[in-house]
């Protein structure tokens, strides 16, 4: 018999039994998780070294990249995916990924929410049996059939359970549903009608673009999955750009890159392109002609172009899981839920900023990965920064940083923002939930996350996560001009193809070339791997919280972490400075870290 037992809500239908692996922390599966493993890579997490395979997995949350979901299809389709997944609060992004699983490859799990009071009465529970919606623990395995089954896990997929649906559909709708536009199409609005359902919403909505994530490669399924597709004749019915993919499609050969790796990922991107998607590549897609306007209503993923449109374009997007984010392109319906809505987009945490002096650019990654870790899914205004005036630069690493550590999809900035012109506008009106206040030394606390590298020597200098803007070709190359790198360092900048074209008609591009910069189009830090970061490095350093907290996962690497001057002059000299920022030196000072 069970010690306990308890009731939640089924996201996914199913039955698995196993040992409990739980924490209180967050995870993203994208840079968390190995897809060919199951182990957990997230350096910063404390379930690091843990494999999820055939464990039923209890987190309060995902968290950072809408790629989660990829990976997620991955473990699915292979021999590593956990028995269960079990979270405090809804969630998205892990969910979709064995939605697309079930509904495409038949592969599925259990998935069941169960509210932040009763996710931590199973800190201390370590064997679970799940049946739908109902979970019973066990402090120990009972006798019977159950040892064996708790290493070779019986997840068994249910069929989804027929439901009255609560979402209006317009006739388009119907029409999709119906395969009146083809059999892709009719898929793709299935899965947004299930997931609208699961969200809670009671209508679709127009969207006038989309940006898809989905076309990273995280393995076979990922192009599997395109590929079904396009088979099916697939074509998206807004203008819709495409996130940066895994390789430099023009030069990836060159590169070096294993054609095992560089023909998939490529043939991933054409995929997308054949769906009828523009070829842009970029992880900033803010940063082309067609970013959108405020009040906008559009699908994006891809975490940190979420977070920027939401916060600083004031545009309306979910944090869009890959694969829901072609599925709505497809059919031009969105669920009308959460920051698509004015209530979904309120604060309801306050976060008062202490006063730091001489700010320079590394204040605001370093800013963005703290709040996010303090936020949870709790979209934050963020007081006291309003006499810094960042620039759109700094607040594209701000937002890209905290999607990171966070799975909110937005944050305000009170008299920055858009949205928090006012900071009774940016809270509704009302009272925020929480209130807390981050002091000087808790940035040098995040700060020592990121720079956490023993060894002062640097063999590689990486930017562009997420890609440069043309302003920050332009700081660069003023920072290089006359100068050249350290023949031991290699320094790479990944950025969108529209960017490169005018930073080489400025003139950026040959600068940085002479100083001997190599760059990078189409693809971006959290999708390269060796050669281009060089084998013989093992340190190496980036101005970017989003990659400083990813590489060490990704590329297995300790990191130096600076703002872009102290980057250049790593790469001139070969060896990081150690030294702290001025706006924290004191801090460091009084309390005798070194």
């Amino acid at each position: 018999m069970s010690d306990i037992s308890l009731t939640g809500r089924s996201l996914v239908c199913g039955s698995a039994q196993g040992e409990l692996l739980y924490t209180d922390v967050g995870l993203s599966f994208w840079g968390g998780v190995d897809p060919f493993s199951g182990e957990i890579i997230d350096c910063h997490h404390p379930l690091r070294g843990q494999c999820i395979a055939g464990r039923i997995l209890a987190l309060p949350s995902g968290r950072g990249s809408c790629t989660g979901s990829s990976v997620l299809l991955e473990l699915l389709t292979g021999d590593n995916a956990p028995a269960a997944l079990i979270f405090a609060d809804q969630e998205e992004i892990l969910t979709l990924g064995v939605i697309i699983a079930e509904t495409l490859f038949k592969s599925s799990i259990p998935v069941v929410c169960v509210g932040p009071e009763l996710f931590t009465t199973l800190r201390q529970r370590r064997f679970a049996r799940i049946e739908n919606e109902t979970i019973s623990f066990f402090d120990t395995p009972p006798l019977g059939d159950w040892a064996a089954k708790v290493n070779n896990t019986d997840s068994t997929p249910a069929p989804v359970r027929p439901t009255l649906s609560r979402v209006s559909l317009s006739e388009s709708d119907q029409a999709f549903l119906s395969g009146h536009h083809g059999k892709a199409a009719q898929e793709a609005m299935r899965i947004v009608l299930r997931m609208a359902e699961l969200q809670g919403a009671d209508q679709l909505i127009d969207i006038s673009q989309a940006h898809i994530d989905g076309c990273i490669y995280t393995g076979p399924a990922s192009l599997r999955f395109a590929e079904q597709l396009v088979e099916w004749g697939a074509q998206v019915s807004v203008p819709t750009t495409l996130n940066a993919i895994s390789v430099d499609q023009c030069r990836w050969r060159a590169q070096g890159i294993d054609p095992a790796f560089g023909e998939p990922a490529s043939a991933l991107g054409n995929a997308y392109m054949a769906m009828g998607a523009q070829l842009s590549y970029t992880c900033a897609p803010y940063l082309l002609d067609s970013a959108p306007k405020a009040g906008e209503q559009i699908v994006w993923a891809e975490s940190n172009a979420v977070v920027y449109a939401n916060s600083v374009l004031a545009a309306r997007t979910l944090k869009y899981p890959d694969y829901l984010d072609i599925c709505i392109a497809l059919t031009g319906r969105a669920p009308y839920i959460g920051a698509h809505r004015d209530q979904g987009r309120i604060a309801t945490l306050r976060i008062d900023i202490k006063p730091l002096d001489t700010l320079d650019d590394a204040f605001w990654p370093l800013l963005g990965y703290h709040v996010g870790l303090l936020c949870g899914s709790e979209i934050p205004l963020l007081c006291g920064l309003e006499e810094t005036a960042p620039s759109r630069d700094d607040l594209k690493a701000f937002g890209a940083a905290f999607a990171t550590t966070s799975a909110a999809p937005m944050f305000h900035i009170s008299k920055i923002t858009p949205e928090a012109m006012s900071e009774s506008r940016a809270l509704g009106e009302l009272p925020p939930l929480r209130q807390l206040t981050v002091e000087p030394a808790d940035l040098l606390t995040s700060w020592y996350e990121l720079d956490h590298a023993e060894a002062r020597q640097v063999g590689l200098v990486s930017l562009g996560n997420p890609h440069f803007s043309l302003s920050e070709c332009a700081a660069l190359a003023k920072l290089c001009t006359g100068r050249h790198k350290h023949p031991d360092v290699a320094m790479a900048v990944t950025l969108g193809r529209a960017v490169y074209a005018d930073a080489s008609a400025a003139g950026y591009v040959t600068t940085l070339e002479r100083f001997g910069a190599q760059l990078i189009n189409d693809t971006c830090w959290c999708m390269l791997g060796e050669p281009v970061v060089p084998p013989t490095a093992r340190t190496l350093m980036t101005n970017s919280g989003k990659y400083a907290h990813y590489a060490p996962g990704l590329v297995g690497r300790q990191v130096h972490f600076g703002n872009l001057a102290e980057c250049v002059e790593t790469a001139c000299s070969g060896e990081a400075s150690g030294r702290l920022p001025t706006w924290l030196t004191g801090v460091a000072t009084r309390q005798g870290a070194h």
